[in-house]
């Protein structure tokens, strides 16, 4: 499968200007790479995809490890990877999960390609999970965030035991004052499309948005009723008015999915995939989704907490108008509030008078209680829908297959009707439960 067919099959009609010139690089010399380019620019795949040319496919061994600085980037990652359908076999690794079991994993799947966290790829390598000797390819993905979250020491110790290195390829959203010595790179390329001007994209309309009242809830409300359907990140600076201001829409009507550092590994899993796959329409966040959350079709940005430093506002706004996209970013000001110096042009926005009930998302997700212990593939549920359930493959979105259930987003209006006309019924050969997905409060035990 060549690249056009990949980008086609993720759904892009073609690779942009930095990620030709990043696989010229990687597939055409034999130097380090370090790849400066904004947030939302495609970077990831800017190496995946001429990584996919020149990993060994028919060799079972880990050949390429990427450093990523969190858990969501690894997934997701992993997740592209997987979805490029090209027969690379990628694993996401990182803390939250048992080492013991992900070892296990890593000896089924054989992945190619290994995202890892720097403290757990350092966990697989002590207890040698990873035979090193075969991985010639080492990628540190947010190089610039691995730094600042501290995970300097971390990366040297791993990049100390991976001694069998040939290619390094370091990627950043900014410039970073040096790369530090272990890193050991060679003789370097540097592709560079970063820009010291405003990063804000000419695709992101920037609007100011006045709230009479220094407590913003009732504003925020408004804001969300003009948006209807539209997929949002609202963003605040502090977990406690995350939850405080998630509840709050929430009992309002709306859809949401909240995210913060406070919450548990398999919370936060939870609240970004309804999110992703549409069923949420809303996501509620500190900072900590302003980087490593690459979700297609994100069309607002709002700032209901002001964002700290510019960097913060540029890797916020980078949620938005990805690729080719347009998006909007909206600024919701308190009469003691003024637009921070940093930001040009914006216009004021003027909320018309809603009072209409919040509009629920497109869609929605069902349980469906086998896996791949079963046997059961995508391809699998959706034939079964669509011969079952009476649906189109038009009304169905996501399909998330897990080791022993899976998630398949539907239209929301089509679930009900489809759940009574698979009641009872086998996929094949299998009787299972099929339900709506309720995702885990805060006081769940399971």
């Amino acid at each position: 499968m060549n690249t056009e067919e990949i980008i086609n099959k993720l759904g892009f009609e073609s690779t942009n200007a930095m990620q030709d010139e990043v696989a010229d690089c990687i597939l055409h010399s034999d130097k380090d790479v370090v790849v400066l380019s904004p947030t939302g620019s495609g970077k990831t795949l800017a190496f995946l995809l001429p990584l996919a040319q020149r990993i060994n496919t028919t060799d079972d061994n880990i050949q390429a490890i990427v450093i990523v600085p969190g858990r969501e980037l690894a997934m997701q990652s992993a997740a592209v990877a997987e979805k490029m359908g090209c027969g690379l076999r990628a694993m996401s690794v990182y803390g939250g999960n048992i080492t013991m079991e992900e070892h296990r994993e890593i000896k089924r799947k054989k992945p190619h390609i290994l995202f890892a966290t720097p403290g757990r790829l350092n966990d697989h390598l002590d207890k040698e999970n990873i035979n090193a000797q075969y991985v010639s390819w080492l990628i540190i993905d947010e190089f610039d965030k691995c730094l600042d979250m501290g995970f300097e020491k971390e990366m040297e110790k791993a990049v100390e035991t991976l001694s069998y290195i040939k290619r390094r390829i370091l990627l950043s959203a900014t410039k970073s004052d040096s790369i530090p010595g272990y890193v050991r790179m060679g003789r370097t390329i540097i592709v560079d499309y970063s820009s010291d001007d405003d990063n804000t994209p000419e695709r992101v309309g920037i609007f100011t948005v006045k709230s009479k009242d220094k407590d913003k809830l009732v504003t925020l409300r408004r804001l969300l009723l003009d948006c209807g359907q539209q997929s949002s990140i609202v963003f605040l600076n502090y977990r406690d008015a995350v939850e405080r201001t998630g509840l709050y829409l929430k009992e309002q009507g709306f859809s949401v999915s909240i995210f913060h550092g406070g919450l548990d590994q398999k919370q936060r899993e939870e609240a970004l995939y309804l999110f992703a796959n549409g069923s949420s329409n809303i996501l509620v966040s500190t900072d900590l989704s302003s980087r490593g959350i690459d979700i297609p079709g994100i069309q607002n940005i709002i700032h209901y907490h002001l964002p700290e430093t510019r960097e913060s506002y540029i890797h916020r706004i980078g949620r938005t108008a990805r690729w080719d996209a347009e998006g909007t970013t909206f600024f919701i000001i308190s009469p003691e509030e003024n637009i921070p110096e940093y930001v040009e042009h914006s216009e004021e926005y003027l909320i018309l008078e809603n009072s209409s009930k919040p509009p629920l998302p497109l869609m929605t997700t069902i349980y469906i209680g086998k896996g791949k212990k079963d046997k059961i593939s995508r391809g699998d549920i959706l034939g079964f829908l669509c011969r079952k359930g009476g649906m189109t493959s038009e009304e169905i979105g996501r399909i998330d297959v897990y080791e022993r259930y899976s998630y398949v987003a539907v239209r929301r209006d089509k679930a009900n009707s489809m759940l009574k006309r698979i009641k009872g019924e086998k996929i094949k050969g299998l009787r299972t439960i099929y339900n709506f997905f309720a995702p885990r409060t805060e006081d769940s035990n399971t």
